[in-house]
């Protein structure tokens, strides 16, 4: 398996290191992971939870998030409503109300779980705005993104067995054709 974990850290870092190229966040955005370790290992999703999966997407995209000064939002899977594991000072800095539930691998999947234990103080919210995503596995990523979420192509398109998609966003265009708009949007 160690030879698979080692692939499964590579593709997880080649694609988030594609998509933070890509969308281009500044430090304090919030970047949402939703990572089915299932779907990884070439199971259904919820069908065969892999903590050592989850663990290497983690040790393979948090030191990306971290460099660049981003903030991880780690979804649950749907038994905990796709709720999603923040550091508490992610919360309060976003305003987002702590619930109260500690994931486990067969209640939030592994990677919530993995994410819970790396981080330095994890709490669940039920709710974020993210501005970029990441989302291996078909895990549903979208309801976690802000309003105009815009697809991103990544070359890496599995990780494992799970398909891979991600998005970022960008601010409502408004004011119709007298508009004018930044080039960067």
């Amino acid at each position: 398996m160690s030879a698979n974990l080692d692939e499964i850290r590579a593709r997880a870092h080649d694609a988030m290191a594609e998509l933070l190229e890509r969308a281009a966040l500044r430090p304090g955005s919030l970047v949402v992971v939703g990572c089915s370790s299932s779907e990884i290992m070439g199971s259904s999703i919820g069908k065969g939870s892999t903590p050592e999966a989850a663990e290497a997407v983690y040790e393979a995209i948090e030191p990306l998030l971290t460099e660049r000064a981003l903030l991880l939002a780690a979804q649950c899977c749907e038994h905990l409503n796709r709720a999603l594991i923040v550091e508490r000072a992610a919360a309060e800095r976003f305003g987002y109300e702590p619930v109260c539930v500690i994931p486990q691998p067969k209640a939030g999947g592994s990677w919530a779980t993995a994410a819970w234990k790396h981080m330095s103080d994890p709490v669940a919210v039920e709710h974020v705005r993210a501005a970029a995503g990441l989302d291996i596995g078909s895990t549903l990523i979208g309801m976690h993104l802000k309003d105009v979420a815009v697809p991103v192509r990544l070359g890496v398109k599995f990780i494992g067995e799970a398909y891979v998609t991600a998005a970022r966003t960008r601010p409502k265009l408004i004011g119709g054709k007298r508009a004018v708009y930044p080039e960067s949007v």
